[in-house]
């Protein structure tokens, strides 16, 4: 349903003469919007809000699936120098690809679904089967029926076993009872002994064959029907993967540099060669493929989510997001060349001007504060960390050990406070213990962004690394590991709430998603950029610290003030 550009290049409705143009484009894994983006957010939740968009998407979800979506706007210039910018969407909106105004998919299945259907068709037909054939009654019944009988004939072949071991005692006596008579009444009787032990053995035999061929009966009727269904899965799997490559091999995206390249050969050298359900089809790679095929300039983008919480990823209403990174990362980075794009933030070390403070430190251990934004130990591509300032500054005293120091713990990049290091073995042995046996004490001071009105309370929610968007986590119930977390109000100033937090579990993230989740305290931290707004810092700092010492067994506690 091809429109003309007009229909799709957006003039700001407001004044934007002041706003500096940025020199680089917009890094889309980690950024700050642009003030040109945020006036274009801005113009479009005006659009959404007027026209209720999201009320036809929500009836074409179920309960379960009830949540908003992803935004983009790209800010563009045209052939004539005039700017302006794009809208897009992720995936569809309200079962369709299309909505006027919004930017169109890369490629369109259900323009193209003739062979797309049939197959689609065909894998729902096997997917219905199988889960019929998983659901019957009849796997059930035979897995039932072949335990029954087994157990059937271990009992009479075991009762019959029993009833020869006495047998064969009593012809063991009559044999040797049998040696004081005539050599021809010895010889009839031990025959007849013989003629016993014979018929014994094959009436034993007999009755493992009997048990042996029901046993093989229902056994071969299981497996006949455990083959169907695995023989269903294979070919299930095997058009899926047709399909998949048939589907993902029309996506041609392009770049700044006008370079054409097939969504699946992006994705060939990465750890996962086939690509993610849905790749291709978010908000920024739709933007830029419009932006490109129409002669339009890109100077900066951003992503917003609009409307009601998913269950298991924070998305806030209103608020900025990075592009994720399993689907995103190998495509953006191809429609990215030929562009001058912002450095990558998190490859660079931000907390170079500070330095580890040194609470106490004795032969065993070493206590120390690690500042917000330090590392707690190297990173990918960042070696600067709290190890390796304390590895630094105990050198000479290390080289004379030849141990330690040794990682007991860690915080988050962004999160402030006390550290404890092992510097022997036997220290690490005795710290790892305590540590897993959750004997350490741990209290972290946050300040929150809106007002939470219980006085204190717990938090148990899930917690799963978010596969599509790292480091992220996410709520999971069916692959998340528990998280508890104990909390309790310090005080209530403005729209802010400062409070303890005490960790039951270690989970990464586990703080700053159990406040951000709108099933625990809905109110992300002051500055917390992955799960709330961005601000000079995280407000986030481990305040105190209590375990026993590995040496003398002596309770110590420390407790360093946050500076927020």
């Amino acid at each position: 349903m091809p429109l003309s550009l007009s229909s799709y290049f957006r003039r700001f409705s407001h004044s934007i003469s002041g706003i500096e143009l940025p020199e680089m484009f917009t890094y889309p894994f980690c950024y700050e919007p642009h003030p040109l983006c945020i006036k274009a957010a801005e113009q479009l939740q005006e659009e959404l809000t007027r026209k209720n968009l999201l009320d036809a998407h929500y009836k074409t979800q179920s309960q379960e699936e009830y949540a908003g979506k992803m935004f983009g706007v790209l800010i563009v210039k045209d052939s004539n120098g005039e700017l302006g910018f794009l809208a897009g969407f992720s995936g569809k909106l309200a079962g369709s690809n299309h909505y006027e105004g919004f930017v169109p998919p890369v490629y369109d299945i259900l323009d193209h679904d003739n062979v797309f259907l049939k197959e689609s068709e065909h894998i729902n037909r096997l997917n219905t089967l199988i889960s019929e054939l998983s659901a019957s009654q009849e796997e059930q019944q035979l897995q039932t029926r072949l335990e029954r009988c087994r157990k059937k004939a271990e009992a009479e072949i075991a009762a019959t076993q029993q009833d020869m071991v006495k047998t064969r005692k009593a012809r063991k006596q009559a044999r040797t009872e049998a040696e004081t008579l005539p050599s021809s009444e010895r010889d009839i009787i031990i025959n007849e002994l013989a003629r016993q032990s014979i018929e014994e053995k094959k009436a034993l035999a007999a009755t493992k064959q009997k048990w042996q061929e029901q046993i093989t009966q229902y056994s071969e009727k299981l497996e006949l029907h455990l083959e169907e269904i695995s023989r269903l899965k294979e070919e299930r799997k095997q058009r899926s993967n047709q399909l998949q490559h048939s589907l993902f091999s029309n996506y041609k995206l392009l770049n700044a540099n006008g370079q054409e390249a097939i969504l699946i050969d992006l994705f060939k050298d990465t750890r996962s060669p086939v690509p993610p359900a849905g790749s291709g089809e978010c908000a920024a790679p739709k933007l830029l493929q419009f932006a490109y095929r129409h002669n339009l300039l890109p100077v900066t983008m951003a992503e917003f989510w609009w409307g009601h919480s998913p269950k298991s990823a924070i998305r806030k209403h209103r608020k900025f997001y990075p592009s994720c990174q399993s689907k995103c990362l190998p495509i953006l980075t191809h429609m990215l060349q030929g562009l001058t794009v912002e450095p990558n933030p998190l490859q660079t070390a931000p907390v170079s001007d500070k330095d580890i403070d040194i609470v106490y430190q004795d032969d065993a251990i070493v206590v120390l504060n690690k500042p917000a934004e330090m590392l707690s130990v190297p990173g990918v591509h960042i070696q600067d960390s709290a190890f390796h300032r304390l590895k630094e500054r105990l050198k000479e005293q290390l080289k004379e050990s030849n141990e330690g120091p040794f990682v007991i713990h860690r915080l988050d990049m962004s999160t402030s406070g006390l550290l404890v290091f092992a510097l022997t073995k036997r220290a690490n042995k005795n710290l790892q213990k305590q540590f897993i046996s959750r004997s350490v004490e741990k209290r972290y001071i946050a300040e929150l962004e809106g007002l939470v009105m219980d006085n204190n309370g717990y938090i148990r929610l899930p917690l799963a690394p978010d596969f599509d968007d790292k480091p992220r986590q996410i709520v999971c119930e069916k692959r998340g590991k528990a998280a508890e977390t104990y909390w309790e109000v310090i005080r209530r100033d403005k729209n802010r709430t400062r409070l303890y937090l005490y960790p039951k579990t270690g989970r990464t993230h586990q703080l700053r998603v159990h406040c951000a989740h709108y099933l625990g305290l809905n109110s992300p931290m002051v500055g917390d950029d992955l799960y709330g707004d961005k601000a000079k810092r995280l407000h986030l700092h481990a305040e105190t610290l209590t375990f026993d010492h590995p040496y003398t067994h002596k309770r110590l506690s420390f407790q360093i003030d946050a500076e927020f």
